[in-house]
């Protein structure tokens, strides 16, 4: 049972789990919004959101607390600079994301995620 569980482990070890996030965040960070399914989404969604707090302080430490967990310079940058001043006046919730279809070959319901 999972009851009280903290996160979905979406059928893969703690490193691969990791390195799925980073690469969704790196990705939404690129392009603004991607299509995934939804269960990943929604993990992605916990993760990005505590990125961009980390982010909104936009000092040195920050840089260096999103560069340890995303490894790609210019997107931290980019998450550091851009995005998260944009958040400043909002506490929390800065994705959305938006059901869209069943997957044709395994039927996984599919979502977008967005940055609000």
């Amino acid at each position: 049972m999972r009851h009280k569980h903290g996160y979905r482990k979406l059928s893969r070890t703690s490193a691969h789990r990791a390195a799925l996030l980073k690469n969704l965040s790196i990705a939404l960070i690129k392009s603004g919004r991607i299509e995934t399914t939804l269960p990943k989404a929604k993990e992605l969604s916990r993760y990005f959101e505590k990125l961009i707090t980390k982010a909104s302080a936009g000092d040195s430490n920050a840089h260096r607390a999103v560069f340890a967990l995303l490894q790609d310079k210019a997107c931290t940058n980019q998450l550091v600079t851009e995005i998260a001043p944009e958040y400043a006046d909002r506490n929390g919730g800065y994705t959305r994301i938006i059901k869209t279809r069943m997957r044709r070959g395994d039927a996984a319901p599919m979502a977008i995620i967005e940055l609000v």
